[in-house]
């Protein structure tokens, strides 16, 4: 079985280059998505919050993501401290998922922090989606409703996307000139002979 990682800036089109691995019949792993869920159900998670930051955390019996944000934005210290706490539990949670696609020959992980996170170590292929970051100021400005100081100060928060592009074993060109299914089926053969060998 190959593992792969799916990684790139914010804005920069991961979720829908991993919904054409999708549309190809390859499982892939949310991370964002299980993250938001498993700060909610975890109680290691749940427990260690608490200790950092208050009850008042998780008033409404869920995660406030808004008040996590307020509390730690702008700090590296704390958002340290909670990687510290969620990346963990996470990477655990990938790996049980991943033990339960041991059939399959192909099996994805999306991950925004995939390199921050030490995801890496886990997988054997990294896939790179790089889109401009004209572009991906653009999208994450209209997706969210946001403003562009707010994108920005996110960004700052992830390593940048030529380091990710020199890291990784594949980039998707995401800036509207190459062809997204043309390049993700491209990478998906080469997965699959090397899954075959």
């Amino acid at each position: 079985m190959i593992t792969a990682g799916i990684t790139g800036g914010i804005g920069s089109g991961k979720s829908v280059v991993s919904q054409l691995f999708r549309l190809q019949g390859v499982p892939v792993f949310d991370a964002d998505k299980e993250a938001r869920q498993l700060n909610d159900t975890s109680p290691l998670i749940r427990r260690e919050l608490t200790a950092l930051f208050g009850k008042e955390l998780y008033a409404g019996g869920k995660l406030n993501p808004h008040l996590l944000a307020s509390l730690i934005f702008g700090n590296k210290k704390k958002v340290a401290a909670v990687n510290a706490i969620v990346h963990p539990v996470l990477a655990r949670s990938f790996l049980e998922w991943s033990s339960r696609h041991h059939d399959r020959p192909l099996v994805m992980i999306e991950a925004a922090l995939l390199f921050e996170a030490g995801f890496v170590q886990y997988l054997d292929r990294v896939i790179t989606v790089y889109a401009p970051e004209s572009i991906r100021l653009a999208r994450v400005i209209e997706r969210d409703h946001t403003t562009e100081e707010a994108v920005r100060k996110r960004m700052k928060h992830q390593m940048p996307e030529e380091e990710k592009m020199k890291l990784s074993d594949y980039v998707i060109y995401n800036n509207g000139e190459q062809s997204l299914i043309r390049q993700s089926t491209t990478i998906f053969d080469d997965l699959m002979r090397l899954a075959a060998q």
